[in-house]
C-alpha cells in the first residue's frame, strides 16, 4: 500500500512535466521525453514509493499489540495500525509526518513549479481556442492531483485523536481507488480513436433507449 501511494506521488509530479514538456517546450519534446528520460524517471518513482514502504514496514515491526488486533478500517494502512498499537508509537507518527513532507509534499510542488510555467505559457496564447484546447489537456490531470494529494494529506496529517472509520473509509476511497483509476482515463480519453469509441457506444446506447421497443 505504502509503495503504490508514494509511487502514485512521484508519477504525478512525473505527468506535471510531461505537460511542462508538450506545453512549454514542444519543439523539445522528444528529447526532454525521451526513451532515456522516460525509463530513469519511471524507475525513480517506483525506487521512491519502495524507500517509503521500506522505512514505515521496519518501524512497524517494533510494535506491541495486545487485545483486540483487529484495525478498524477497509484495510491495513499506517494510522489504524498506530490506532491500535499498546507501545508507544511516537517514532511511527514523527516518520509518517515527516515522510508525507519528502514523498508527499516534494512532488506536489514540483506540480505547482511546472504548472506555474504551464499557465504563463497559457496566458501568452493569443487565441481563446487556443488557450482553452491547451488548459483542457491539464484540467484532468489537475484535479486528480488536487485529490490525491489533498486527500492523503488528510488521512496522514490528522491528529490520531481525530480517527474515524466513516471519515477514513472516503478519505482513503477517493486518493487510493478514485484517483489512480482516473489516471488512464485521463490519457485515453486524450486519443482520437478512444475517443470515437466512446461516442459511438453513448450513441448506440441513446438510439437504443429512444426506440419504439423500448418505450
Amino acid at each position: 500500500l505504502m509503495t503504490f501511494a508514494g509511487t502514485e506521488c512521484a508519477l504525478l509530479a512525473v505527468m506535471a512535466y510531461d505537460r511542462y514538456a508538450a506545453i512549454c517546450e514542444p519543439l523539445r519534446y522528444s528529447q526532454l521525453m525521451s526513451r532515456k528520460v522516460r525509463v530513469p524517471l519511471a524507475a525513480a518513482s517506483w525506487i521512491w514509493g519502495l524507500l517509503d514502504s521500506a522505512i514505515h514496514t521496519a518501524l512497524a515491526t517494533d510494535l506491541a499489540f495486545c487485545g483486540a488486533n483487529k484495525i478498524h478500517h477497509i484495510f491495513c494502512d499506517v494510522p489504524p495500525l498506530l490506532k491500535i498499537a499498546c507501545s508507544d508509537t511516537y517514532l511511527n507518527e514523527v516518520a509518517l509526518h515527516t515522510a508525507s513532507v519528502f514523498v508527499g509534499l516534494s512532488p506536489f510542488l514540483l506540480v505547482v513549479i511546472s504548472y506555474t510555467y504551464i499557465l504563463s505559457t497559457i496566458l501568452q496564447i493569443r487565441s481563446n481556442i487556443g488557450r482553452r484546447k491547451t488548459f483542457s489537456t491539464c484540467a484532468a490531470h489537475l484535479i486528480a492531483v488536487i485529490v490525491y494529494f489533498g486527500m492523503a494529506n488528510v488521512n496522514y496529517n490528522r491528529p490520531s485523536a481525530g480517527y474515524s472509520l466513516g471519515v477514513d473509509t472516503l478519505v482513503s476511497t477517493l486518493y487510493c481507488i478514485i484517483t489512480p483509476m482516473l489516471n488512464p482515463l485521463i490519457y485515453s480519453l486524450r486519443n482520437k480513436e478512444v475517443k470515437g469509441a466512446l461516442q459511438k457506444l453513448l450513441s448506440t446506447q441513446e438510439m437504443e433507449s429512444s426506440s419504439p421497443g423500448r418505450q
